[in-house]
């Protein structure tokens, strides 16, 4: 019974640690073509076949085009925020080349909350 017990308790454990890295915060500021992050930025092409480690991130393979709408700033300048087709999400910025530059002028703004949930289908996931 205490065997049981201790293996329910580390499922527990291991699902908490999981829940929390899906909803962690990736940076405080991002740049956006404007205040409200709707004004497409740029055009780019992935250079590379990516997948994220969850289902914040956008995957896609060579070749593929994304409109970028947000770049992660300060803390992790690494990653930026696009579509492709009906899928939007993270992706590394060196995982892509800039076709075409939409936007001159980025503006910083304080990210939300709500930037790094999970978007499955039409509805965000809550862990």
């Amino acid at each position: 019974m205490s065997r049981i017990l201790d293996q329910r308790i580390l499922l527990l454990v291991i699902s908490f640690i999981t829940s929390l890295q899906s909803t962690k915060v990736l940076s405080e500021w991002k740049k956006c073509g404007d205040r409200e992050c709707e004004t497409a930025m740029s055009r780019v092409q992935a250079t590379t076949d990516y997948s994220g480690p969850d289902c914040r991130y956008l995957n896609f393979k060579t070749g593929e085009e994304i409109i970028v709408y947000s770049k992660l700033s300060r803390k992790n300048e690494n990653l930026w925020t696009g579509s492709k087709g009906k899928d939007f999400g993270y992706f590394p910025k060196d995982a892509v080349k800039v076709e075409e530059v939409l936007i001159v002028e980025e503006v910083e703004v304080l990210t939300k909350e709500t930037d790094f949930l999970c978007l499955d289908g039409d509805e965000y996931v809550f862990e």
